[in-house]
């Protein structure tokens, strides 16, 4: 497995010196969540070429706006927008070999569920899904790129918030370049045991978020990670295990001390 973290977690001016950081801290990669704004051919040339100058390999890479999470928006301008946007970040993907990830919609729900969390994409929903779906997998078909789907929890997503109802999207789908992205964050509220989720994916897991059930770095809330990494090593998982949650204080301090906890469930 490879340990990455988030680029919005590690500190510095550039995703050069984002990455040089992490080398220095125990990490292999690095996950580019990039703001829409700021995207231009000078960062792409930048990333591009990371890994040859800092031996960081980016593993990930979602384009970030207010407008993501807005793909099977009714609003058709909306649409459109956040549509070009995934599109776009596949683009890189199939350029340098990354994942990306898409989801049904995203973003706090107003009003928040309460007893009835659980909500089934329809036969029209769910073949306007996988038709999105198969547009955006189109443009890395044929390269080491993939997109992925990723289970997001009730409270920020209507629908798809267990990995069996991805799991059924991928079945449908049935693509090479697609693939599942398991968030420990969102699998503890929506999964009776993040563990067997795993389990059940099998194969079809790409990638993985990291983040305790407080979202905070993992062992600092309950999550049983040794259960979770025994689940990872059981399907034979290689990919990269990539943080995305509070650095809790001082990025120096903290991510160099989670690197050395999850160097020991890795196994290295």
């Amino acid at each position: 497995m490879m340990l990455a973290c988030s680029s919005p977690m590690v500190p510095g001016e550039s995703l050069t010196a984002k990455a040089e950081s992490l080398k220095r801290w125990g990490y292999d990669a690095l996950a580019v969540f990039h703001p829409l704004a700021e995207w231009n051919d000078g960062v792409r040339r930048e990333l591009v070429t990371l890994e040859q100058r800092t031996g960081v390999r980016p593993v990930e890479f979602v384009l970030i706006d207010e407008i993501y999470g807005n793909a099977m928006s009714p609003d058709a301008e909306r649409r459109a927008r956040c549509r070009a946007m995934y599109l776009e970040a596949a683009s890189v993907c199939a350029e340098i070999g990354t994942v990306t990830e898409i989801e049904y919609e995203y973003g706090a729900r107003d009003p928040l569920p309460l007893f009835h969390p659980y909500q089934k994409l329809d036969a029209g929903q769910t073949e306007q899904f996988i038709d999105f779906y198969r547009e955006v997998l189109a443009v890395v078909e044929g390269t080491p790129g993939r997109v992925l789907l990723e289970p997001i929890n009730r409270y920020e997503c209507r629908y798809l918030n267990l990995v069996t109802d991805n799991l059924e999207i991928l079945d449908a789908v049935a693509h090479p370049n697609a693939a599942l992205l398991p968030d420990t964050f969102h699998m503890s509220i929506e999964e009776a045991d993040p563990a067997t989720a795993i389990r059940s994916a099998g194969d079809r897991v790409a990638h993985v978020h990291l983040g305790d059930n407080n979202r905070l770095l993992p062992g600092h809330g309950r999550l049983d990670w040794e259960s979770i990494f025994g689940a990872l090593h059981e399907i034979g998982f290689d990919g990269a295990v990539n943080l995305e949650c509070s650095t809790e204080g001082d990025p120096a301090v903290t991510l160099p001390a989670t690197a050395e906890r999850l160097r020991e469930l890795i196994g290295e």
